[in-house]
């Protein structure tokens, strides 16, 4: 998939104000600081697309990218925030939850799992709480090029990541290897999503 055309649509405080469904949609998501930011600028080659911040937390509402004219990116909140209160953490949750919940045209949840660092608890329970409620996803490790040892480097940590899961799941979904600096798995991402557009358009 070519990208012609993104750009910023408008933040959106819940999931009733969102536009109007009519398009297939996207969620990225994923632990605070995980390189959601870098890695939608990366898709869609334009740098300052979404917000890049070395503070966590930044996002803080459903942030709309129109693609092509045909489809949107969401990039939602991050969790596992610590410094904000408990109240803005459940107002966030719920935030969450009902988009990904409610949302006719939500496609596929792309959930960003940093690669560089173990098995987040949070990670896992988010997982396991989007197959509870049967949410189609997918996995994205970030950050793949710090990892040190080259390729046998990355498989270790990726492999730690995916037997935690597997001791929830019988087996994972899709999952595709990234890194912003490099642009690997730029392709195979928007090749995933291209299949789905076709399939909601038919």
């Amino acid at each position: 998939m070519e990208i012609k055309y993104a750009e910023f649509m408008g933040s959106y405080p819940s999931e009733n104000q969102c536009p109007k469904p009519r398009y297939p949609e996207y969620a990225f998501i994923g632990r605070s600081n995980v390189g959601k930011s870098s890695l939608i600028n990366m898709l869609t080659e334009k740098k300052g697309l979404a917000k890049v911040s070395n503070t966590p937390g930044k996002t803080q509402t459903l942030n709309y990218f129109q693609i092509n004219g045909n489809w949107f990116l969401v990039d939602l909140p991050g969790y596992g925030y610590a410094k904000i209160s408990k109240k803005k953490r459940f107002e966030w949750e719920k935030m969450i939850a009902n988009f990904l919940q409610n949302r006719s045209t939500l496609m596929c949840a792309f959930v960003l799992l940093d690669a560089y660092v173990p098995p987040q608890e949070i990670d896992v329970e988010f997982i396991n709480w989007l197959g509870e409620m049967h949410i189609p996803f997918v996995i994205v490790y970030t950050k793949t090029d710090r990892i040190r040892g080259g390729e046998e480097g990355q498989n270790k940590n990726i492999k730690a990541i995916q037997d935690e899961l597997l001791k929830y799941w019988n087996e994972l979904p899709q999952q595709f290897i990234s890194s912003s600096s490099n642009k690997n798995g730029r392709d195979e991402i928007l090749s995933f999503i291209n299949q789905l557009n076709q399939q909601f358009n038919k």
